[in-house]
């Protein structure tokens, strides 16, 4: 917003004499305090000779020390250059465009105001009159949070979405996914379309079942009506036309978009429909590039397998130093973390999101979140992890100095992982700073008066501002 704007976009009243001829000067400065957020009257000379501002622009002339002051000294210095500019052209012309100057605040930012200055007496008066544009720098700050905060979602959607959509293709199983309320195949990965079709022809907006046997045909009509009612129905069997091949048809509903779907899972009964060592070679490659770590262990716990990004995390250079050693090396406070997970996992099946650290060998913390399944049980029970760093969401900048840094659930998840003293002393620190803040506040930055509403000496208030940053230390000690 450096730049200025033309004074042919201020439009003129048209008739000014016969509606304001009869305007008196108080109430002209009425208008004119009205008007703009701060209004400043320099004579001849460039001295300031009258200061009138908002409520919000106070802390500008505060003591109304401005007076007297030539108004270059009220300025930054790169806003000096445009001061005498707005100050020259004013005095040539009526009215000119408008211009931002930034006047310093001792202790704060610098207060960004756009100014437009007309002439008015004879001796080369001048009224400068400006708008506080911190509202709009502060929107500005906002939208351009929000933008990045969207940017780095849609990243994380992207990437997300073509892992699944690699998992999708590359998959064994065959997978038909279809709307519900039409049966048409949205969907469908390679797998289904060969064994239902072949590959011969595509198979994308025709309507499910096509190729199967009559009898299987309502049998799978009726499946899908049941769980478009229900939510859920049994499997059923059916006979693919082409080739006779028997087969077990299982759907589940879900909702995208507001629209309900149907995911159809088809499973031959023969051995040609488990996968070759090709297509496992392939899923066991696309596990090793997946960005989240991926470790499979044994029932005890103790690694069988894990991901190159896993290894990244446990700062580990081959997969074979941590074959055989027990996750929990890495998971977490040790003894702690993962047992919780482990017999949660033992007795439920499957875990989502379970908040945690790992633990590099070199002393790197990341933060975690850990979804796990178990394998059928059997006599080799297997567990699956999936560990995945939480992403660090934008903050603002200007984060209010009274707001508590952490949530009543943000400090139970560092339960176990945080020592206890380590936690009473952060919230104590923030508490004390709270309250020396709310002090100065509310007797107007008088430490004296400070300190005895908050039971202190001057000489402890004084240290106290010193270890949080918030005041230089007098150069005499003051002592009660």
């Amino acid at each position: 917003m450096d730049g200025t704007l033309s004074k042919e976009s201020l439009k003129p009243f048209a008739q000014p004499h016969q509606f304001l001829a009869g305007l008196d000067t108080n109430l002209a400065s009425i208008i004119i305090a009205a008007a703009a957020d701060i209004a400043i009257i320099v004579d001849g000379a460039g001295t300031i000779c009258d200061v009138a501002s908002s409520n919000d622009l106070r802390c500008i002339d505060a003591s109304n020390r401005w007076v007297g002051m030539p108004l270059t000294a009220c300025v930054t210095p790169e806003s000096v250059a445009k001061i005498e500019t707005l100050l020259t052209e004013g005095r040539n012309q009526k009215l000119i465009g408008w211009r931002q100057v930034n006047h310093p605040i001792s202790g704060q930012p610098d207060i960004p105001i756009l100014y437009s200055c007309i002439s008015i007496g004879k001796q080369g008066e001048v009224l400068c009159m400006g708008r506080d544009l911190r509202p709009i720098a502060s929107l500005q700050q906002k939208l351009l949070q929000a933008q990045q905060m969207m940017e780095t979602e849609y990243a994380r959607i992207r990437q997300s979405e073509t892992r699944y959509r690699l998992l999708f293709q590359l998959c064994a199983e065959a997978v038909i996914i279809c709307e519900a309320s039409t049966q048409k195949i949205v969907e469908i990965n390679p797998a289904a379309s060969d064994l239902v079709a072949q590959g011969q022809r595509r198979l994308v907006g025709r309507q499910f079942p096509e190729g199967f046997d009559p009898e299987g045909t309502a049998a799978i009509e009726g499946m899908l009506a049941t769980v478009r009612a229900a939510g859920r129905a049994e499997p059923v069997r059916a006979t693919i036309t082409r080739n006779q091949r028997s087969v077990s048809v299982q759907a589940t509903l879900f909702r995208q978009e507001n629209t309900a779907h149907l995911l159809i899972r088809i499973t031959a009964d023969s051995l040609s429909s488990v996968p070759t060592n090709d297509q496992l070679k392939q899923a066991l490659d696309l596990i090793q590039e997946m960005p989240d770590g991926f470790v499979i262990t044994n029932g005890q716990g103790r690694i069988r397998s894990a991901n190159l990004a896993f290894l990244d995390l446990a700062e580990i250079s081959s997969d074979d130093q941590i074959r055989g050693e027990e996750l929990g090396r890495w998971i977490g406070q040790p003894g702690v973390d993962f047992p919780v997970l482990l017999n949660s996992l033992r007795e439920h099946g499957s875990v989502r999101l379970f908040s945690s650290a790992v633990r590099g060998e070199y002393g790197s913390a990341t933060e975690v979140e850990i979804s796990a399944a178990s394998s059928p049980d059997g006599d080799d029970q297997w567990f699956g992890f999936t560990i995945r760093p939480t992403q660090v969401r934008i903050k603002p900048r200007n984060q209010r100095a009274q707001e508590l840094p952490h949530s009543l659930d943000q400090l139970t998840e560092l339960i176990g992982r945080v020592p206890l003293k380590d936690l009473v002393r952060e919230t104590t620190d923030v508490i004390e700073r709270m309250c020396i803040e709310s002090a100065l506040l509310l007797t107007g930055d008088n430490r004296a008066s400070a300190a005895e509403m908050l039971g202190l000496s001057r000489q402890s208030l004084y240290v106290k501002l010193h270890r949080y940053g918030l005041g230089d230390l007098p150069e005499s000690d003051d002592k009660d």
